[in-house]
């Protein structure tokens, strides 16, 4: 990937799920480091302990399946009730979550409607008393099935 950064074939380095750390490895070795690590990130999977370190090394953050998969996230309580504090959505909740941690995030919708209202989330935001950080945290995505328990990659 350095090779086509310096070719001028790519203008940045992404990786995609990374640990801690694994992108504390990388960037040990990096001549070229990541700009962004692209990551499972809600309410539901808050991901502190990369958000800080991401923060820390200057790797952005961005958020796939903001929403939760398959959407629990979404009937989570202290979401709904946030959502009813700002006349909100929990989705659009869910998002302003992400996006008021500093992350990018990339909201999957073919229906326009929703995709508008992804939008309408700038003009409200969540207080800091609100307790998002007291929702159970389980990661949504997980892909155990595809790794062998004996593989180097495991890091858990």
């Amino acid at each position: 990937m350095e090779k086509l950064h310096d070719a001028g074939k790519v203008r940045v380095i992404v990786v995609s799920n990374f640990s801690s750390k694994k992108l504390g490895d990388l960037l040990s070795v990096a001549r070229v480091p990541p700009a962004v690590n692209q990551v499972e990130c809600h309410p539901g999977w808050q991901q502190t302990k990369l958000h800080n370190f991401c923060q820390s090394t200057g790797v952005h953050l961005s958020a796939y399946s903001p929403l939760g998969s398959p959407g629990n996230v979404l009937k989570e309580p202290i979401i709904i009730s946030i959502a009813e504090k700002l006349g909100k959505t929990t989705g659009q909740v869910a998002l302003l979550w992400n996006i008021q941690m500093g992350h990018s995030v990339l909201p999957k919708s073919t229906n326009q409607e929703r995709i508008k209202k992804n939008l309408d989330v700038y003009d409200c935001t969540i207080q800091d008393d609100w307790t998002i950080q007291e929702i159970k945290q389980a990661r949504l995505l997980r892909g155990d099935f595809m790794i062998n328990p004996q593989s180097v990659y495991k890091t858990h």
